[in-house]
C-alpha cells in the first residue's frame, strides 16, 4: 500500500486547556530586528537530542526498537559533530551502551524524545557586537495538551542554560517542528499548528507573524494550511517543506488518493510553485515522494514514511530509508544533488517512524 508522510500519532491526551497569551509575557530583552535563527544548515556546535522513550507512551512492541533506533541516529550524527543526550537517571546505563562513548549523556527528566519539539530554538543577537545566543523557549504544551509533558516542558530551559545561552521568552506556543527557515529572512510555518486554539487560541496571523519576526529574524512568512486533528502535531511543517538553500525548497508529496494528506500535499505544491522569498524571488521546488512499501515488522497506518523529514548536521545530511529500493534510491540522489557538499547518510528508523516521527524531529541543533 502506498504510506503518507504522516506524523505523530494521536496519544491519549490529558485534558489541558492550553495556555492562552494574557498568562505569559514577552521578554524585552532586544528590540524586534536584533534575534535570528541561522539556516540549519549552517554550521553546529553540538546536537540535541533526548533518550526519552517510554512505555506508557510507546508500549512494549515499540520501546526497545525505537531506544534502538534512536541511539543509531545518534550515533550516525556523533561522527559529524558533537551529539548531547539527555536520559533520565535510570536509562543512564542502557543509553550509554546503546549510544557509545561518542554521544554525551546528560542526565535529566525528559517524557519523551521529540527535541525537536521540546528544545529550545537558538536565535543569535545580530545587533550586539558580541554575537550573544539565545534559546526560545515556544511553551511546549504537549502539542496542544495531547500528551504528559510537565518533564519536556523544562527541557527548552535546561538545554538552553547547558548551552550556556541567555533565555528568552515569547508569549507564543508551538513547537520547533512547526517551524522551517532558510536563514535569509524567510520562513515557512503551517497555519494547523500555529495558528491552532489548542496553542495560540485568539491570535491571528499578524500577531504571530509579529512575534516570530522579533523572535527569529524572518520578513516574510509562507503560510500553508497543513491539516489538523491528524495527528498530534496538527501538521508540522518539518513532514510538508524543507528549505535546501535560500529559494530552494524541498516538497512532500502524497500520491495516494485515499490518503488524508494528499489532497493537502498537492495544495501544498501549488503555494510554494507561487510563493515568493523574503528577497522577492520565486522558489524552486523539488518534491520527494513517500515510498509505496515499508518493510512490514512496523507496518501500521500511523507509520511517518516521508523522506522530507532528513536532518543537516556538520557535513552531512542525515535522511530516513524504509526499504522500497526505488523511492530510497530517488530521495538519496535529490539529497545528494541538493546537498553535494555533504555525505548523505541513509538509517533504518522504521521504529521511531511507526511512533510518527522521523530524523528531524528527534534532534535540535545548536548552532556554532
Amino acid at each position: 500500500m502506498p504510506f503518507s508522510p504522516t506524523r505523530r500519532r494521536l496519544l491519549g491526551g490529558i485534558g489541558l486547556a492550553p495556555l492562552g497569551l494574557a498568562a505569559r509575557s514577552a521578554t524585552g530583552a532586544a528590540a524586534p530586528e536584533a534575534w535570528h535563527m541561522p539556516d540549519e544548515g549552517d554550521p553546529h556546535q553540538a546536537t540535541w537530542m533526548s533518550f526519552g522513550p517510554h512505555e506508557r507512551v510507546w508500549g512494549r512492541r515499540l520501546l526497545t526498537p525505537a531506544r534502538e533506533h534512536l541511539a543509531g541516529i545518534a550515533r550516525a550524527i556523533a561522527a559529524f559533530e558533537p551529539v548531547h543526550m539527555l536520559v533520565r537517571a535510570q536509562d543512564h546505563d542502557l543509553a550509554a551502551r546503546l549510544c557509545g562513548d561518542q554521544v554525551q549523556l546528560v542526565v535529566q527528566p525528559v517524557d519523551d524524545l521529540w527535541m525537536r519539539d521540546t528544545g529550545p530554538v537558538f536565535v543569535r543577537d545580530t545587533a550586539g557586537a558580541a554575537g550573544q545566543w539565545a534559546g526560545v523557549d515556544f511553551n511546549f504544551n504537549g502539542w496542544g495538551g495531547k500528551q504528559e509533558h510537565a518533564r519536556d516542558a523544562e527541557v527548552a530551559g535546561f538545554v538552553t542554560e547547558a548551552a550556556q545561552a541567555q533565555g528568552l521568552c515569547t508569549p507564543l506556543v508551538l513547537e520547533g517542528g512547526g517551524i522551517e527557515v532558510d536563514g535569509a529572512g524567510t520562513a515557512i510555518i503551517t497555519e494547523s499548528c500555529v495558528l491552532n486554539a489548542n496553542r495560540n487560541p485568539g491570535l491571528g496571523k499578524a500577531v504571530c507573524e509579529a512575534e516570530l519576526a522579533r523572535l527569529l529574524g524572518v520578513r516574510k512568512i509562507i503560510w500553508l494550511p497543513g491539516i489538523a486533528g491528524r495527528d498530534i502535531t496538527d501538521g508540522h511543517t518539518d513532514f510538508y517543506a524543507r528549505f535546501a538553500a535560500p529559494g530552494v525548497v524541498v516538497a512532500a508529496l502524497d500520491e495516494d488518493p485515499a490518503s488524508y494528506d494528499h489532497a493537502v500535499t498537492r495544495r501544498h505544491l501549488e503555494i510554494l510553485r507561487q510563493a515568493t522569498d523574503a528577497r522577492g524571488q520565486r522558489l524552486r521546488v523539488e518534491v520527494l515522494k513517500a515510498p509505496r512499501t515499508v518493510r512490514p515488522r512496523f507496518e501500521s497506518d500511523d507509520f511517518a514514511a516521508g523522506y522530507v523529514n532528513f536532518y543537516l548536521c556538520n557535513g552531512a545530511v542525515i535522511a530516513p530509508q524504509f526499504g522500497d529500493a526505488r523511492a530510497d534510491a530517488n530521495a538519496r540522489a535529490l539529497l545528494r544533488e541538493l546537498f553535494a557538499r555533504r555525505e548523505v547518510v541513509q538509517l533504518d528508523i522504521d521504529a521511531i517512524a511507526a511512533g510518527g516521527g522521523g530524523i528531524h524531529c528527534t534532534t535540535q541543533q545548536q548552532p556554532r
